[in-house]
């Protein structure tokens, strides 16, 4: 079953971490990554820009609004992600105490729901 690892921390805190210990953070989950992938286990992961690059859309009686972030009044940000392939929910909660992020701020586990006719799949 595919698990998405969502990494959140406080952005501010983490922009204090000496550049050398986030560049040490990076190089150990690229290592994770790497080994989950040897255990067939890696989908796909990528830390994320800023906050404040990203923006919210919204559709509200067919018209859209864009909104430029930051957008929420939170004290951790939505950092980084890792798609993972986990036997269960258990095995997937394992894998979220090796993301580094997780020393920092908190790893969101969540269960993907599988959908049939998604585009890349089987027919």
């Amino acid at each position: 079953m595919k698990y998405l690892l969502l990494v959140h921390h406080n952005e501010d805190m983490f922009n204090q971490i000496p550049e050398i210990k986030r560049k040490e953070m990076l190089a150990e989950s690229i290592q994770l990554c790497h080994q989950l992938d040897g255990k067939g286990q890696y989908v796909h992961a990528s830390p994320l820009q800023p906050e404040a690059t990203g923006i919210v859309v919204r559709v509200r009686n067919g018209k859209a609004t864009v909104t430029d972030g930051p957008f929420a009044e939170t004290k951790e940000q939505l950092a980084g992600y890792f798609l993972i392939e986990a036997q269960d929910r258990d095995d997937a909660v394992r894998i979220a105490t090796l993301v580094p992020g997780a020393r920092i701020g908190t790893v969101e586990v969540r269960p993907l729901r599988e959908v049939t006719g998604l585009p890349g799949e089987e027919k």
